[in-house]
């Protein structure tokens, strides 16, 4: 017996907008294109920052004469007992004594914290206790500010000295004389006498501190 014919169902319209779900990949995507431009725009600010540094830093450096720079280099060179580059406490004392700076250790201990870098393993097995290291540009970075910072008197006292031996605090005929011969010049004794006479305001046959400084700063 045939089936009576039912009626057709009504069309649900699947293809219509009421069943579908609202598209949310367009707030992802937003979010995480602004993420990448904000990091993409760090970068950018950290590139710029350490090159202005580094422009600021050459600019230091061509202010010292190249004596200044040399004894920089002959100082970290000199050192720098096993050559890798990078110098450890100790090395950093008395390099930075040699260039006339006695620092005490908590300044020391400062310059690497600020400056220095830790030290690598020998190898991933062996046990290592990381020490601060201080590689050559740093030194010469750090070395720099305080060279333009130190007041040119000292400068001009620390020649004194090494005229002044034994430290009398006079520069004599004798030292006059040791000095040119260390220098390799050949200077007459009268002319090293004459020097001491020009210098030698308060006639006392020797040329003292203040009397080397007005030498040297006029």
């Amino acid at each position: 017996m045939a089936s009576a014919a039912h009626p057709a169902f009504p069309s649900r319209g699947y293809g219509t907008s009421l069943g579908k779900l609202p598209d949310r990949s367009m707030g992802p995507t937003f979010g995480a294109s602004s993420s990448q431009q904000q990091r993409e725009t760090q970068r950018h600010e950290r590139e710029r920052e350490r090159l202005e540094k580094e422009r600021l830093e050459r600019e230091e450096q061509n202010q010292l004469s190249e004596e200044q720079r040399e004894e920089i280099k002959e100082a970290f060179m000199l050192f720098d007992l096993d050559k890798d580059q990078k110098i450890d406490y100790h090395e950093l004392k008395v390099a930075m004594k040699a260039l006339g700076f006695d620092l005490p250790k908590a300044e020391i201990l400062s310059i690497l914290q600020t400056h220095g870098s830790p030290s690598e393993p020998p190898s991933p097995n062996v046990p290592h206790h990381p020490r601060l290291l201080l590689p050559f540009a740093q030194f010469q970075t750090v070395m720099t500010q305080r060279i333009l910072a130190r007041d040119p008197r000292d400068e001009i006292l620390r020649a004194f000295e090494l005229f002044d031996e034994g430290g009398k605090g006079k520069i004599n005929l004798n030292d006059l004389r040791r000095v040119a011969r260390e220098l390799g010049e050949g200077l007459e004794e009268e002319e090293l006498a004459a020097m001491v006479d020009e210098f030698d305001l308060d006639g006392d046959g020797a040329i003292n501190r203040e009397e080397f400084l007005g030498i040297c700063l006029q």
